[in-house]
């Protein structure tokens, strides 16, 4: 009856400290990166673009420097509303480019001339933000707007008046990810870059230092121009 009653006794849990979990034994492998590596452009606005716009505006604090918010990539396909093949290249050749799932944009009205009711599918759209949107930049500015055809830079007047840049590619093809063999057409879109800046003179001097490639023979004609830097 003794050994039987030790049998109905059960044992304590034993309890695992804070901070580790079950199942793993120390120094069982590396452990996992919580980041992905830093992009190339990223590291040299730290280091270096910082430093050079401070000097330019006469900035004490690095806080009043300029940043990039977010990156939007809008490309259009009028004929998703017919074809929904049309729109499924589209969104394949937009996160291809993008390296992120882009979501499809559907119209507000109906216009009767274009055959369009609310709620078809009129294009693809995707928001870039982070490491992944300074990546997307610097492969923008130095692989694929040089091998736009006839490319003499971007014009320096297309700010809005509140920091943000929009320019258009007319071909998706310029970008190296983009296979000839497997595109069914030609596509362009636009390109939206956001700042933290309010002001285009500032603005335009982030993109300069970025390497975004503005023509050199024009000089900007900013809306703000009279505001104090």
């Amino acid at each position: 009856m003794a050994d039987k009653d030790k049998e109905k006794i059960k044992k304590p849990k034993e309890s695992t400290p804070k901070g580790k979990k079950k199942g793993k034994k120390e120094g069982s492998g590396p452990e996992r990166p919580l980041r992905t590596a830093q992009s190339r452009l990223w590291k040299q606005f730290r280091e270096e673009i910082v430093q050079t716009l401070m000097k330019e505006f006469g900035w004490n604090n690095s806080h009043q420097v300029p940043k990039l918010d977010k990156v939007v990539v809008n490309m259009g396909v009028g004929e998703a509303s017919r074809d929904i093949k049309v729109l499924e290249s589209a969104v394949r050749d937009l996160e291809i480019i993008s390296s992120q799932k882009p979501m499809i944009k559907r119209a507000r009205k109906s216009v009767a001339a274009y055959k369009l009711r609310v709620g078809m599918p009129v294009g693809t759209s995707v928001t870039i933000r982070g490491n992944r949107m300074y990546e997307f930049l610097d492969k923008l500015f130095n692989i694929a707007m040089p091998r736009v055809r006839d490319f003499q830079g971007l014009n320096p007047n297309s700010f809005d008046g509140t920091g943000n840049f929009t320019f258009g590619i007319r071909e998706q093809l310029v970008f190296p990810e983009i296979d000839y063999d497997e595109v069914d057409r030609v596509r362009g879109m636009d390109i939206t870059i956001v700042t933290t800046s309010k002001n285009d003179l500032h603005a335009y001097a982030l993109l300069r230092e970025l390497g975004c490639p503005f023509k050199k023979e024009r000089e900007p004609i900013l809306k703000q121009a009279g505001e104090e830097k």
